[in-house]
């Protein structure tokens, strides 16, 4: 069975606790090395998943026995090392954002389409099972023609120190937060969003958004967006029809055992599904796989990168001047 070698460029939280068992996991995959700037942060990461441990990621790079690479790095030098990982021959799954200006995603797009690699940006929500119902339950009309979507993704006060409140690290509401939103109203209400309205809420301590909310509109369908990282914690989406509605909560990030409950309502009736438990971590590593081993066409990823920085462009220049917190 022929087999993707990967290497991982950085040590981060959601790489050790989610995507690097995933990696191990999969009946397709070898995982070849880590890579930290910390030698002993590397060996660490290594051991406690089989691998080689490297310290400097141009060293991981350099490895010939490597075929892809997984790239968690923080979002503000995330697009320098894609576009390293690329220029060595490597394809790239990488945490999103990809880039932080539509400009810099498509030059990353540029450069893997010349080179025939696939640049895929993780999200892995787009991977579980409950949306693929959500998307058949609306195409055979249960809640007649989609007319509005909602999104919201919001999380409690972050430590001061978190590489979240560090615009220079690509921090902020917006790119954390928001893009989860902006890519699932793309997945609903397909590629023609464009920003009607927007309201980003700056910190002035650290000038990085804290919170945000975007109206978007493609024809007669709107979809309303809210995300902030001074809140309740909320993760839900839904869509509202002609003749009813969908909801689904934790939509976002649902742990591999949670059963998502999808909720149906028309004007005479009520609904809950208790749809199946699923691992989108071990979806998406199957996912990239099958695309560099059996597909072979990556122009569809290459689109939904372009669409996604385009969009969170459009949000960001809606806002205006912001409002400070």
């Amino acid at each position: 069975m022929k087999r993707l070698s990967f290497g991982v460029l950085g040590c981060a939280s959601i790489a050790r606790r989610k995507m690097l068992p995933a990696l191990v996991s999969h009946p397709r995959v070898r995982l070849a090395a880590v890579a930290s700037r910390n030698a002993d942060k590397a060996e660490r990461c290594a051991a406690a998943f089989g691998c080689d441990a490297v310290t400097g990621y141009d060293r991981l790079l350099e490895r010939p026995d490597i075929d892809a690479v997984y790239l968690p790095l923080p979002a503000g030098v995330r697009a320098e090392w894609i576009t390293r990982a690329l220029s060595a021959g490597k394809h790239v799954l990488a945490e999103k954002p990809l880039a932080v200006s539509a400009d810099r995603a498509r030059e990353l797009v540029a450069l893997a389409r010349a080179r025939g690699l696939l640049l895929m940006e993780n999200f892995m929500f787009l991977q579980h099972s409950a949306h693929r119902t959500v998307r058949e339950l609306v195409a055979a009309g249960r809640i007649g023609e989609p007319r509005a979507f909602t999104a919201t993704f919001t999380i409690p006060p972050l430590p001061k120190d978190d590489i979240r409140h560090r615009p220079e690290l690509g921090g902020g509401a917006l790119l954390d937060l928001g893009t989860y939103t902006a890519r699932a109203a793309q997945m609903f209400c397909g590629p023609g969003l464009v920003p009607v309205g927007t309201v980003l809420v700056t910190d002035p301590a650290t000038g990085v958004d804290v919170s945000g909310a975007a109206l978007l509109a493609a024809g007669e369908v709107t979809a309303q967006l809210s995300f902030g990282m001074a809140h309740a914690y909320v993760c839900r989406y839904g869509l509202t029809g002609s003749t009813g509605t969908l909801t689904l909560d934790r939509a976002f990030t649902p742990p591999p055992t949670w059963q998502p409950i999808l909720r149906l309502e028309s004007q005479d009736r009520t609904e809950e599904l208790r749809l199946p438990a699923d691992d989108h971590f071990a979806g998406t590593v199957g996912a990239f796989t099958f695309a560099v081993l059996d597909d072979g066409d990556f122009t569809a990823h290459d689109d939904d990168v372009v669409r996604q920085a385009e969009l969170l462009d459009g949000i960001r220049r809606t806002a205006g001047s912001s409002p400070t917190a």
